[in-house]
């Protein structure tokens, strides 16, 4: 009777009446539900990061006058988190300021005869910037004269107007990105700098300025695919352009397969229709001109290729446009690049009989490997019908779904320091995958190592990533290793180990480090850990220098009790990131790889000796 009485007074609680019906104005609306705007909010640590969709949005308008043929160069500058854009096009219209900026689905681009091929088809794009900024200003000057208009989270605060006559046309748009929206954050210019370029590549002619810096391309997505496989490309890239349609692609030896697909100069990171359309064309083509016939996999693998079309009416699936939806233009478009890619490699044999051995090696291998893996499984099965080093959590990171993306899972080596996670490990979210120590370096080896090495197979099995980096079960995958040179070895053997075969794992932003502190300061009546030799005199200055002073040598050494803070709330974890992944390659050659001696040579002439030590 008890559980009824207490449903009852649930019900008087939760009234659902008309009080409860909500109207909101499309400025709250975007305040209050900015992932549909935007997508994910973040610091700006990832390229996908709300701050730099903002800045997308902005830059977009000022691409869609270059792509009708108005101002041949647009200037952007980062001041702090203040952004300024300015470009040369013609301007708003000097009496529609205010509503191009703050009223939703107003704008130009409905009409057909002023905008032909803009990516901006909604009227939401400046107007999101807008309204999740807390400070925003709208300039447009045409013909001498301008319009400002200056904004606080989407209101308006003053309007001027008068006249400029030595500016020339075009517009002004100047924010900054509302703290209480995306509370801490940074611009990186590596990430700016990586869309700005993307911009260049799709639009031959056009000038970006940024910081300073000029961002400049004529070759189009050749250029692109050029500066991508600059270290490891097998043949020299194939090129296609036409007015709807441009193709580029050329094969490396990573295991992946790499696209950078675009829409009306619109990057879409998720692909859709036509990216699907350029790897069924490419698959269709190779066959046609070989005469053979090869499955996907083999044709595809270490594939770099980009595709860029230009659509009138696009279809994406959500504001921030990551991926096109226009299912009807498939079939004419799998046939327009089969074509395009059967003539390019009639014309140009030598590199054309280069990618065919590139796919008849890949046949090869995967043939082989299948016999691998299926010893692999066999002797897996034979061990265990579980991970035997894997303590697994009860949730599961769903890329497709988009839930769970806390959990986690800590690479740990040994037993003691595992031992000091799973004593305090929340059994929900985190998971403890433990090696048996160092692990093979995988660098000169091949795919099959994977299935031979038994660690190895086991951690990519418990990542569910054999198949695709996609599938995996962990949102974050955190190295957990000791702050020693075996520690440090161990962790560049690991982050080598993903760049290897799993490098969409790391360019997603999913591998971590684990940062532990290195020193424990105490006395009677406070404890401070310290990540750093400077944290550690500074805690010495706070707590006297009589204060007690242990250095961890390793994790097993810190009590569960202490590590709980080290992996809770207060964790601090460091992103794996790759600034430039066309270079990878060249560096860990280098780093990794079997020149033993040139690289001795390197360490002996750039070795630093700390004085303190002597």
């Amino acid at each position: 009777m008890v559980v009824f009485s207490n449903m009852a007074n649930e019900e008087k609680k939760h009234v659902y009446d008309e009080s409860k019906i909500k109207t909101l104005s499309s400025l709250e609306h975007i305040r209050a539900r900015t992932g549909m705007y935007i997508g994910r909010t973040g610091n700006g640590s990832h390229y996908d990061d709300g701050i730099y969709v903002l800045l997308k949005e902005v830059v977009d308008n000022a691409i869609d006058e270059f792509i009708m043929g108005h101002g041949k160069k647009v200037e952007i500058t980062i001041e702090e988190d203040t952004v300024n854009v300015r470009d040369y096009g013609r301007g708003i219209p000097l009496g529609k300021v205010v509503e191009c900026v703050s009223r939703i689905n107003t704008g130009a681009k409905y009409n057909d005869d002023v905008f032909q091929f803009s990516v901006g088809l909604n009227g939401v794009g400046t107007k999101a910037v807008n309204a999740l900024s807390s400070y925003f200003v709208a300039r447009s000057h045409r013909d001498g004269q301008f319009v400002e208009a200056r904004f606080n989270r989407g209101v308006l605060d003053e309007e001027e107007k008068g006249i400029a006559k030595t500016e020339d046309n075009g517009t002004f748009i100047s924010f900054s990105p509302d703290p209480e929206i995306f509370k801490v954050y940074k611009f990186r210019e590596d990430h700016i700098e990586r869309r700005l370029r993307f911009y260049s590549y799709l639009n031959a002619g056009l000038t970006l300025i940024f910081n300073g810096k000029k961002i400049v391309s004529e070759g189009g997505l050749l250029d692109l695919i050029a500066d991508e496989s600059e270290f490891e490309k097998v043949y020299e890239p194939f090129h296609y352009r036409d007015k709807m349609l441009e193709i580029a692609f050329t094969h490396t030896n990573r295991f992946s397969e790499d696209y950078y697909s675009f829409v009306n100069g619109q990057y879409t990171s998720d692909g859709g229709t036509h990216l699907s359309a350029f790897r069924e064309g490419l698959l269709k083509a190779v066959n046609e001109y070989s005469d053979g016939k090869f499955d996907g996999d083999d044709v595809r693998e270490g594939i770099l290729g980009a595709i860029a079309i230009r659509l009138k009416e696009p279809i994406f699936e959500s504001q921030t446009k990551n991926k096109l939806g226009n299912t009807e233009i498939r079939a004419d478009l799998v046939a327009d690049i089969k074509k395009a890619i059967v003539e390019m490699l009639h014309r140009n044999r030598p590199e054309a009989d280069r990618l065919i051995e590139k796919i008849k090696d890949s046949q090869r291998l995967r043939k082989e490997l299948q016999d691998v893996k299926k010893l692999a499984r066999e002797r897996s099965k034979a061990v265990s019908i579980r991970v035997p080093q894997l303590k697994d959590c009860k949730q599961h990171f769903s890329k497709e779904k988009g839930t769970h993306d806390d959990t986690m899972i800590f690479i740990t080596e040994g037993q003691s320091a595992a031992g000091s996670i799973v004593s305090c490990r929340d059994v929900n979210r985190q998971a403890i995958y433990t090696l048996k120590g160092k692990p093979l370096n995988v660098w000169d080896l091949k795919r099959d190592a994977l299935y031979k090495n038994v660690e190895l197979y086991n951690l990519m099995r418990s990542l569910n990533i054999e198949d695709s980096a996609a599938d995996l079960r962990y949102g974050h995958v955190i190295l957990a290793t000791d702050a020693d040179v075996d520690g440090l070895h161990i962790r560049n053997l690991m982050i080598t180990f993903f760049l290897r075969f799993f490098e969409p794992l790391v360019r997603d932003g999913h591998l971590k480090i684990l940062e532990t502190p290195l020193f424990r300061a105490r006395n009677k009546k406070e404890t401070l850990y310290c990540y750093s030799e400077k944290e550690r005199d500074d805690a010495l200055e706070k707590l006297g220098r009589s204060a007690e002073v242990t250095r961890f040598k390793g994790l097993g050494e810190i009590s569960p009790g202490e590590f709980k803070a080290f992996i809770g709330k207060e964790m601090r974890l460091t992103s794996v990131v790759v600034d430039e992944d066309h270079s990878i390659p060249e560096v860990l050659t280098f780093y990794m790889g079997k020149n033993t001696q040139e690289r001795r040579t390197y360490i002996m002439e750039n070795l630093v000796v700390d004085e303190e030590i002597l």
